[in-house]
């Protein structure tokens, strides 16, 4: 297989072919991996009965995935910086392929989790490399229309994959939501080998690899989450127990380990900053919120109100339509406001439309009982996150407008990953629950009513804390956003328009 020519860094422009094709790559490849964060949450009723899971096997086919994602995306964009973001990048989708064969093999819910822990390896190495390159490659007149385009079609296929998971799923199998991403990972390691120039990080030259930083970082989740899955529901045996225990001690150990090297992952001086802090704090709370609720709905749908996984996964879209619609004009707001309003009216909305969900029920209407509450939830979210990002970044300064960002994502996938390890045993939900449509009703609306609770609980302290304004963009320039739709599980939390790269860049 041929490889790209040569290419200056910063010279690629959107308009030229060159600039396209590696546009493409970059948008298909990450797309890959937020598609795959979406369309499994449609598809868990079918996936537990054909391998006879309870609720806690559905937990971790999630939470598997998001597992390795947090634990290892730091560590996947120094290897980028380090290596070569075209070598890392081809690496990941290579490995998310294999993964997703696996997954889609998958005899067991053993191996499933197994299968979605690898999934979220490649997912960690291609993710962050995806933008790299594109802030690598393209001219710096070009580089936030080549992030905005990157931001918005990832968004789109982040947007669509709740229907298509759907689709598939009803139409053939669950496990074809896997079988799709080998075709697709073809054509974008041909069109990166063709046409993506390498690019690598010379700064990088000399500092450590936070190896370290990054196993303590997956272990110690790894053991919290396990204890926080099975305990409740076993009644904390000893190993639920010792396995909790382990984790804080891990990541104490990782706190340790992240004040004392001298190239950490994550630096915790950047926590400093009051207003750093409080936004990430507001993130924890509301994408906690959002990551439960997005893994009860779509088996509430289906499991109580009877919808077929079709319906299940179109009755989401209009969310994500109205994040994308209004992500980039709330930010735009925010930057003459502020980010103060926004941070604190936008999660109290989005918990009014977690509140709503409560009413979702047996023989619910789509028009009268869910996307009333779709909508609502919606445009909570499109009002908090584009000034959530501006303030992260604003907080950090620009010369830590990486490190910054893969902060905030980290934070986020965090919060989901113990949310959904929470949240639904905290409201009765355990076992085979999922199957009686009678008891998962009445544990839903506990959950929801949490959700509700968090997000609320987001904005309070948004109101409390957020007293500086977001850095002002210099005239014409366009807001800070992110692909808000899709949460912990796909979307960056803090990818900033023209953010510089950097080793703990996400």
């Amino acid at each position: 297989m041929s490889t790209a020519p040569p290419q200056p860094a910063g010279t690629l422009r959107t308009a030229s072919a060159a600039g396209r094709w590696v546009l493409l790559a970059s948008v298909l490849g990450s797309g890959m991996a937020f598609l795959d964060g979406t369309v499994v949450n449609v598809a868990l009723p079918r996936i537990g009965e054909d391998l006879d899971a309870g609720l806690a096997g559905l937990q971790w086919t999630v939470n598997g995935y998001a597992l390795t994602l947090a634990g290892l995306l730091l560590l996947g964009g120094s290897l980028g910086d380090r290596l070569g973001r075209r070598r890392i990048f081809i690496a990941g989708v290579g490995w998310f392929a294999v993964a997703s064969l696996l997954c889609a093999a998958a005899p067991t819910v053993e191996v499933l989790i197994l299968a979605r822990a690898l999934q979220g390896v490649g997912a960690a190495l291609l993710t962050p490399a995806s933008l790299a390159i594109i802030e690598a490659g393209f001219h710096p007149d070009d580089r936030g229309a080549a992030i905005g385009a990157w931001i918005g079609l990832t968004g789109i296929a982040a947007a669509i994959g709740p229907f298509l998971g759907g689709w598939l799923v009803q139409a053939v199998s669950w496990r074809l939501i896997f079988l799709i991403n080998l075709p697709l990972a073809v054509a974008v390691v041909w069109v990166a080998a063709r046409h993506v120039p390498e690019s690598r990080d010379p700064s990088t030259d000399g500092r450590r690899l936070d190896v370290t930083g990054a196993a303590l970082a997956a272990l110690g989740l790894a053991g919290l989450t396990y204890a926080l899955t099975e305990g409740p529901a076993s009644g904390w045996t000893p190993l639920a127990t010792g396995a909790g225990v382990a984790g804080v001690a891990l990541l104490g150990l990782f706190l340790l380990a992240q004040a004392r090297l001298p190239d950490p992952m994550m630096p915790l001086g950047m926590f400093s900053s009051r207003l750093f802090s409080a936004a990430n704090a507001v993130t924890f709370l509301v994408y906690a919120a959002l990551s439960a609720a997005l893994f009860l709905l779509p088996i509430q749908l289906q499991q109580v109100a009877g919808y077929s996984p079709l319906r299940a996964g179109a009755a989401l879209v209009p969310m994500t339509v109205v994040m994308l619609l209004l992500s980039a004009r709330v930010g735009r707001l925010a930057q003459r406001t502020g980010p103060r309003l926004p941070m604190s009216v936008g999660p109290v909305v989005a918990a009014a439309g977690l509140a709503l969900m409560a009413r979702v029920g047996p023989g619910s209407g789509y028009v009268a009982d869910v996307l009333p509450a779709v909508l609502v939830f919606g445009l909570g979210m499109a009002v908090t996150v584009a000034p959530l990002t501006a303030t992260v970044l604003a907080a950090a300064g620009p010369e830590h407008a990486g490190v910054a960002s893969a902060v905030n994502n980290g934070v986020a996938r965090v919060a989901g990953l113990l949310a959904v390890a929470v949240i639904p045993v905290a409201a009765g939900i355990s076992g085979a629950d999922y199957l009686d449509p009678g008891a998962f009703d009445a544990g839903f609306v506990r959950g929801v009513l949490a959700c509700a609770a968090l997000c609320a609980a987001g904005g309070v302290l948004a109101l409390a804390t957020i007293r500086a304004p977001a850095e002002p963009a210099p005239p014409g320039a366009e807001p800070r956003t992110h692909c808000a739709l899709a949460g912990p599980q796909t979307a960056e939390p803090a990818a900033a328009q023209g953010a510089p790269a950097g080793p703990g860049r996400a």
